[in-house]
């Protein structure tokens, strides 16, 4: 793996310098980087989505292991230098641009490269795309079968809340909907450079056997337009014309349900007059 000279030897020789418009934070401790692709538990012959490969780093240690690697990088110069770099690797796969189609779906090049196999996702994501990334492959992509990301430590927090904390949100939801979130470690700045103003975060998603609802983005969209109101009592959000399912409050707010609740709330909404957004826009 590379080492931290080494990276600042390279971009120098390109003519590059991280670019905090695209978060970029590599990440320079190869312990780290091992635990998290032991995490992903991929081998040969599996295929990988890396978002964000920066330099190469992480790519190399999956490429190592016989990983079929799809990388989308937004940076032009960093394209350039990851194509030269793995040129002579057959299983590595760039697509050069933005890994997300506007806010409701990863970059059509990006998902015909990946084919229609399952793929896990292993990224150290870049701060901006995290959210709407881990949303849109949660609820969309059910081939994609686990996401092990270095994030920001709220963003981790988010996924892993439960009913009536302060991180409960809709990808809370989402995430206990379709997968168990485990969280493999907490990240200090001095793990990446340059070193961010916060504190990271790995965690590994893993995909369950079964959703536990039949359309997880529908679930999703509801969540977010019940959390977007979160303060607000529910019968103020969805209206008291008709009695709410057994054992939901119209006074209840939307924080203080389980995913039970929330799906049976849900289920009762189909059957009225409510009509929920449908944005799956990575809204956390």
């Amino acid at each position: 793996m590379q080492t931290l000279a080494e990276i600042k030897s390279m971009l120098a020789a390109h003519g590059l310098s991280p670019r905090k418009q695209f978060g970029q934070n590599f990440l320079i401790d190869h312990n780290l980087i091992r635990k998290l692709v032991d995490a992903a538990a991929v081998g040969a012959g599996e295929t990988v989505l890396e978002i964000g490969p920066g330099t190469g780093t992480m790519t190399e240690e999956l490429l190592d292991r016989g990983c079929r690697v799809i990388a989308a990088e937004i940076d032009r110069g960093l394209a350039a230098m990851l194509r030269e770099r793995f040129a002579d690797r057959p299983n590595f796969t760039l697509v050069e641009g933005d890994c997300l189609d506007g806010k409701r779906s990863l970059n059509p090049a990006l998902l015909e490269a990946i084919g229609p196999g399952p793929f896990a996702l292993v990224s150290n994501l870049p701060y901006g795309a995290g959210t709407p990334v881990m949303t849109i492959l949660l609820a969309k992509v059910p081939r994609c079968r686990g996401l092990f990301v270095t994030i920001q430590r709220e963003v981790a927090d988010r996924l892993g809340a439960g009913a009536g904390s302060k991180d409960y949100g809709p990808i809370s939801v989402l995430a206990a909907c379709v997968a168990e979130v485990e969280l493999v470690g907490v990240l200090p700045p001095a793990c990446f450079w340059p070193r961010p103003d916060v504190t990271s975060a790995m965690v590994a998603v893993r995909r369950k056997a079964a959703a536990c609802c039949e359309d997880p983005e529908a679930l999703h969209a509801f969540c977010s337009m019940l959390f977007e109101k979160r303060r607000k009592q529910l019968g103020a959000v969805l209206g008291r014309s008709r009695p709410f399912p057994p054992g939901i409050a119209p006074e209840a707010r939307a924080e203080s349900l389980g995913l039970a609740e929330l799906r049976a709330l849900h289920e009762w909404s189909k059957s009225g007059n409510v009509n929920p957004a449908s944005d799956v826009s990575g809204a956390g």
